[in-house]
């Protein structure tokens, strides 16, 4: 294996919980999702933190300064780090639209105020050296759409109060684009609403491959589509193509990055709408080459490494409950991440 030791390798946790629940599977707790992070193991390299959802039943954003110690000690002890953290600020877990009435927005702004102080306090206690607050617009597209300029612009107004919100706890917020969060459904109105905001050094865009790959097909946007639509799969460098024109867009952007696969279709489960399908790494339907792909984020449009963030994580989110319970699952996610940072990576 290569001696790269960055980005660091970072697991998520929130794939135990996106779109489980009474509606679909059972989610899977914090501890058995820690566990089967430490235990993924290849050629002696192993997970080195985890990102982490701040909601329950893993991590109540009202958490007490002692549940948030007792977190650090439970992360520390198995010898990870915490890096990045989903803010919940959609209304089901308590948050609001970023582009509705004054109670919603507040309501966002709020989770996002207690995700910068959960995270802050993991940074002093030692157990969190890097890492974002991720956000999205909590919002439909078909309600973006009913006023795409008029919803764009209240959306960066309620992001730039989320700005001055971080930027009192000295942290960054990262928005992810999903074909599912309207204003934020394509790669140009990703770009769009970033520069409406006009925050860059406290705001960037956290890139997902499963959902970027999902940008270049116009799923949303049919008039942002990059891909044709009768493309041929076996064409992998028109594909490869077509997202370098979504990275060179986002890339100055792109400060968290999640590495992923994807069969080029949606998928929904539980109350989570549909985006992006997360694949197994093996799944012989992946249409993303990870390790080649993967470069186009991790590498300017001249080759030279970005080094835009200091770790890279796996998200699996929407993967059945059967295929997280097994080890080789992440034994292979694993490998993928470390071919990822053997290629792009740095020491």
């Amino acid at each position: 294996m290569g001696g790269n030791t960055y980005p660091r390798l970072h697991n998520a946790m929130w794939p135990g919980l996106v779109g489980k629940g009474p509606d679909s599977e059972p989610p899977i707790d914090l501890d058995t999702m820690l566990d089967l992070t430490v235990g993924a193991e290849v050629d002696g390299i192993k997970f080195e933190g985890v990102d982490i959802f701040l909601s329950e039943p893993h991590t109540s954003i009202d958490v007490s300064d002692d549940d948030i110690k007792a977190l650090a000690d439970n992360v520390g002890e198995r010898g990870l780090v915490i890096g990045s953290a989903v803010a919940p600020v959609w209304p089901p877990v308590g948050g609001g639209s970023a582009m509705g009435d004054a109670e919603e927005r507040k309501r966002f702004v709020t989770a996002v105020d207690k995700a910068c102080r959960i995270v802050s306090r993991l940074s002093d206690l030692g157990v969190r050296p890097y890492g974002v607050v991720r956000i999205d617009s909590a919002a439909g597209v078909e309600d973006w759409d009913t006023d795409p300029v008029g919803n764009t612009k209240v959306i960066a107004e309620t992001f730039r109060e989320a700005c001055d919100v971080a930027e009192g706890y000295g942290e960054r917020l990262a928005a992810e684009g999903e074909i599912c969060w309207g204003g934020m459904h394509s790669w140009k109105n990703m770009v769009d609403l970033l520069e409406q905001v006009d925050r860059p050094k406290t705001i960037g865009f956290q890139a997902d491959m499963a959902h970027t790959l999902l940008y270049v097909m116009g799923y949303n946007a049919e008039e942002h589509r990059i891909l044709p639509e009768d493309h041929d799969w076996s064409d992998h460098d028109a594909l490869h193509a077509a997202l370098k024109t979504v990275t060179d867009a986002l890339r100055p952007w792109t400060i968290d990055f999640h590495v992923a696969q994807n069969d080029g279709t949606v998928k929904g489960m539980g109350s989570h709408d549909k985006t992006g399908r997360h694949c197994m790494v093996t799944d012989v339907n992946g249409r993303l080459d990870i390790v080649k792909d993967a470069g186009l984020w991790l590498r300017d449009g001249d080759g030279n490494l970005t080094k835009a963030f200091q770790h890279i994580c796996w998200d699996g989110c929407m993967f059945p409950n059967e295929d997280m319970m097994n080890q080789q699952t992440w034994n292979d996610i694993l490998g993928a991440m470390i071919k990822v940072r053997d290629a792009h990576g740095w020491s």
